[in-house]
């Protein structure tokens, strides 16, 4: 065997220097080699990866010099890299020794010269320019060309050279290949030029033996963020490419880099050994998702003396969101805890069961429990999916947790989910796709999360929404993250996600769900209404699974709630009435035990809380507002309702004023003209002809 053959001749072949530590998608790249000329890399290109030499510690690499240690060790001792920014360079890791690292430039820069006419570097790399050099590099080296002819360097090769031993493999890296075209969709006439040529060198490569008498490519490796950044034609299934996702750092190297940077941690100070493993454990978790380059971030955040990020995972939260004030982290938060059940039921009446049911969720989410039993961390703070008749206080439980948690009822943000009905609404959600109108302005979701990512999401009527769009909850409820069409990452992991929903109120089985039916009969038919909808008609049981025991069943509201809910909203219409016009309107007590029979009756209790607003407003409402109109009472007239009459088409009441004399100069609200009234009793009769 030649001198060169035994040099080319792979250490490792088929491994890499650092064994088991080789992660799959390298292995990947390793073994196809021998099967495909191209790949495309694409995914997480731009984090470091971890590598371990045979001696030392383990390091944080570039992708560049991650690929450069595997392709080495597998025989390709002849790296080159080209982008768009530094042109084409050999390329050698940043680990190597300078004195080392600078014989090899010399020498492999001769080699490449005299064996392929490739030149480098070369700072001046136009499209024609790369595509030349690809072809020497796809085609091999060339036995005849003499060492430094130019002239033979600036030729085409043939396309089909003689399958022979190689003794100098090459390996030619494309870094940044997205950048080179403005618009892959739209490609400009050399652009086209050039990956037509890419596409027929694909077509044309040859493998070459090497002294092990196994053939292999030398391959051209493509990294791009996405696949989408590559033109379609050029991306086709009839173009022999391997495409390998380099993923986020799953749970052992992440492991494995926090443990390397746990002394780092002012945490770290004073732990025995089990307790330093769980530490890195809890900061492998923190960082789920997140790529490795941001560990070392992290570190310097939690050792930046700021409070709000002292700890660990503050500093894991902090980086993902900003630096921001944790309402989850506050005392006061646990204090008001405390009292969640009572603070709840004032706002929602008759639902007791229900809110006790929230409260226990609100719990585990406060206390940062949500999914501990899962692999993934960084799932949503709470999940809740409120069922049940509609007007029974779905929403209004969903405002008064915002109110309990984050301090303020409008913190919440609200989807109206019959809005989404149709396929091409979910784009609204995360934004059109890259290359479509609009598509860097981001999604009216992903970009509310990132302006307040300590917020509750309230997806209204959730079975109203497309099939397409349920599906981006599956990210959501798994992973806590969406990626919107600009390519940016928004966490959910900081938010509570409530759907509301009247599933199993339309009687698909058994008599029709009325206030009289039995509770444990309304849970149960509603359940299952729920199961069936997402197995049977949607198809998606994996969302009903992540969805767990976090359903909420409300149940219909009974006559006592029904007659508190009616004082609450009739105290509403006559506060108002105070407060802009002045006048004291007081229902007598057999109009206000008239009004209640009605509102509490099983007609109007069907339909809930709204049922009993919309009675409310056509028996009482309308009827007071005319009368207030036409008359003209006095500011600080005290006005007393006497009489209620008419049917549920035509209401009319009797309206009688008492109370001290107006003052002279006061005049009518709610009138275009008219002295004040005269002291005494007045008695109006108003009919109401809507």
């Amino acid at each position: 065997m030649s001198e060169r053959a035994e040099a080319a001749e792979p250490r490792n072949a088929g491994t890499d220097v650092d064994g088991p530590r080789v992660p799959g998608w390298l292995r990947d790249l390793q073994s196809s080699v021998f099967t495909h000329p191209q790949f495309v890399l694409h995914g997480n290109v731009r984090d470091q990866h971890l590598w371990t030499p045979p001696r030392g510690p383990m390091q944080f690499l570039s992708l560049l010099d991650r690929l450069w240690y595997t392709l080495d060790a597998s025989g390709y001792h002849h790296v080159l890299v080209a982008d768009p920014v530094d042109g084409l360079r050999l390329h050698l890791p940043r680990a190597m020794p300078r004195p080392e690292r600078e014989e090899r430039l010399r020498a492999q820069q001769e080699v490449l010269r005299a064996r392929y006419g490739i030149r480098a570097p070369q700072r001046e790399l136009d499209l024609a320019a790369l595509a030349d050099r690809m072809r020497h590099v796809v085609h091999g080296p060339d036995p005849d060309r003499a060492e430094g002819a130019e002239g033979a360097a600036a030729q085409d090769g043939p396309d089909i050279r003689p399958p022979g031993i190689v003794d100098t493999p090459v390996a030619l890296i494309i870094d940044y290949a997205g950048r080179l075209v403005t618009n892959p969709a739209n490609l400009m006439e050399n652009e086209q030029a050039f990956f037509t040529a890419a596409e027929k060198l694909a077509h044309q490569a040859m493998r070459f033996v090497w002294p092990d008498e196994r053939a292999r490519y030398n391959p051209l490796i493509w990294l791009v963020h996405n696949e989408q950044e590559l033109p379609a034609s050029f991306m086709s299934p009839s173009v022999p490419l391997r495409r390998i996702a380099v993923p986020v750092p799953q749970l052992d190297d992440r492991l494995t880099a926090t443990t390397a940077l746990l002394p780092l941690l002012p945490e770290s100070a004073g732990l025995t050994g089990e307790q330093r493993a769980a530490l890195a454990r809890r900061f492998a978790d923190s960082v789920q998702g997140l790529p490795l380059n941001s560990l070392p971030a992290i570190v310097e955040l939690s050792r930046s003396g700021i409070p709000e990020v002292s700890s660990m995972e503050a500093a894991a939260r902090s980086y993902r969101l900003g630096v921001r004030e944790n309402p989850w982290g506050q005392h006061e938060l646990r204090g008001r805890l405390r009292d969640a059940e009572e603070t709840l039921n004032a706002a929602v009446l008759g639902q007791q069961q229900a809110v006790g049911r929230a409260v226990d969720i609100l719990v585990r989410s406060v206390m940062g429990l949500s999914g501990a039993q899962a692999s993934s961390v960084v799932r949503p703070r709470g999940v809740l999916f409120l069922a049940g008749p509609t007007g029974v206080g779905k929403t209004e439980l969903a405002k008064a947790i915002s109110q309990l948690v984050f301090g303020e009822a409008d913190a919440y943000i609200r989807f109206d989910m019959s809005e989404f009905a149709a396929e091409h609404s979910a784009d609204r959600l995360t934004g059109a796709p890259p290359g479509y109108v609009g598509y860097d302005a981001g999604g009216e979701l992903t970009n509310a999360v990132r302006q307040s990512p300590f917020s509750l999401l309230l997806f209204d009527e959730i079975e109203k929404a497309a099939p397409r769009i349920l599906d981006k909850f599956l990210q959501v409820l798994d992973d806590g993250r969406l990626t919107d069409g600009t390519g940016s990452t928004v966490h959910f992991s900081e938010s509570i996600i409530v759907f509301t929903s009247n599933l199993g109120m339309q009687a698909s089985d058994g008599p029709p769900l009325t206030p009289q039916t039995d509770r444990a009969e309304l849970e149960r038919r509603v359940e299952a209404e729920i199961r069936r909808h997402f197995v049977e008609t949607l198809r998606r049981p994996e969302l009903l699974n992540r969805l767990g025991d976090n359903i909420v069943v409300f149940g219909f509201i009974d006559e006592p709630t029904g007659a508190r809910i009616f004082e609450q909203q009739l105290a509403r219409v006559l506060a108002r009435v105070r407060q802009q016009h002045a006048v004291d309107v007081r229902p007598s007590a057999a109009v206000r035990a008239a009004l209640v029979r009605e509102a509490t009756s099983d007609t109007v209790l069907a339909y809930g809380g709204r049922g009993i607003g919309s009675f409310l407003e056509s028996a009482f409402v309308n009827p007071l507002a005319h009368a207030l109109f036409r008359e003209g009472f006095p500011r600080g007239t005290v006005v007393e309702v006497t009489e209620l009459g008419g049917s549920s088409g035509r209401r009319t009441l009797t309206l009688r004023r008492s109370g001290p004399p107006p003052q002279p100069d006061a005049g009518p609200t709610g009138s275009q003209g008219g002295g004040p009234l005269r002291a005494g009793l007045v008695k109006v009769r108003h009919r109401d002809q809507s």
